[in-house]
């Protein structure tokens, strides 16, 4: 499980330390059995860290920290035996195959949409569990799927690769495509995390293209320190219900030959990415621009009641058509002290 790292002099205060993954109280923390050794392989590796933190009491405090938090998830996990569950019925454990898509329901800890894992609170799960092959979920959407096959056995994951639902062994679809499983609703962390993915990429439904801002509620994304160092990560969802953990942000203002801004757009940092990496990448992948050089302009912090932000604000020259972001007024002051 990938984990923030902090070197020494990087900064002067205690960095604030991620949550784990969000357990509604109450709820057990089911685990697999391959879980579990998940979280026993990476207290080896926070305490081989503490070790080699030495007198760095920023380091050494950051990591007992994390340590605590960990070893209470473990000392409160509950490992379920897979050998008792129906094997023609979705619980806990199982894989299982919809609208051509292979997941499987898992504890929170080792839920990763990237990798086809889902937790067993998110909302997709819920809906799932107990059914089998052949019957039919109506989401609220009024979206109907079918659940096409339930297995106790491995199967293959579908993955999601740069934003796009992949099986590994294939090749990967380079059309943008998106995915929702259904609307999250982000209010607050009490609320359950839904299992949904939306990146933003252009849509032609009727008129021009139009801009649609990603949401991933149960992506990981890096938390930074002010100089842009990544101390931890968390989930989207945690980012965005009031914690105010500073997480990264690249703001691009597109200029015409006239020196004018035509179009204003916004992506989160990728984890383990630069600003100008990810800023490129959804350039590329959702306006269409390659090939183009954006230029930083400035950096400095945007909170709200809500969430802490390092903005990065990138310019860049182009007077082809891209696709009109939205123009409500909540959307543009988020851009209002680029």
């Amino acid at each position: 499980m990938s984990r923030g790292f902090i070197k020494e002099g990087d900064q002067e205060e205690i960095p604030r330390v991620p949550m784990r993954a969000y357990l509604p109280e109450g709820v057990p923390n089911y685990v697999t059995k391959e879980g579990l050794e998940a979280l026993k392989e990476e207290l080896k590796d926070l305490e081989v860290e503490r070790v080699k933190a030495g007198d760095n009491y920023i380091m050494v405090n950051f990591i007992d920290a994390s340590i605590k938090l960990l070893v209470d998830r473990i000392n409160s996990a509950v490992e379920v035996d897979l050998s008792k569950s129906k094997k023609d019925t979705v619980s806990f454990g199982a894989w299982v195959r919809y609208k051509g898509r292979v997941v499987r329901i898992v504890g929170v800890d080792e839920a990763d949409v990237n990798k086809g894992l889902i937790s067993f609170i998110s909302p997709i799960a819920k809906l799932l569990m107990g059914k089998k092959a052949g019957d039919i979920i109506e989401l609220r959407s009024s979206e109907k799927i079918t659940v096409e096959e339930v297995s106790f056995e491995p199967m293959e994951l579908t993955r999601i690769i740069n934003d796009r639902p992949v099986k590994t062994s294939k090749t990967i679809e380079r059309r943008p495509r998106r995915i929702i499983e259904e609307q999250p609703e982000l209010r607050t962390q009490a609320q359950s995390i839904e299992e949904h993915v939306a990146i933003a990429s252009p849509s032609k439904a009727e008129g021009p293209l139009q801009f649609v801002p990603e949401v991933n509620a149960t992506e990981f994304l890096p938390i930074v320190n002010e100089r842009g160092n990544i101390v931890g990560r968390a989930m989207y969802v945690e980012l965005h219900n009031g914690n105010k953990m500073l997480h990264p942000i690249a703001h691009l203002h597109v200029i015409n030959g006239k020196g004018e801004t035509t179009r204003l757009y916004w992506w989160h940092v990728a984890f383990g990415d630069t600003p100008e990496k990810t800023l490129k990448r959804k350039m590329e992948e959702t306006l269409g621009l390659s090939g183009t050089n954006p230029k930083l302009k400035r950096q400095y912090i945007r909170e709200t009641k809500n969430e802490k932000e390092l903005v990065y604000v990138f310019t860049v020259v182009s007077e082809e058509d891209l696709p009109m972001p939205p123009e409500e007024k909540e959307y543009m002051d988020l851009f209002a002290k680029d």
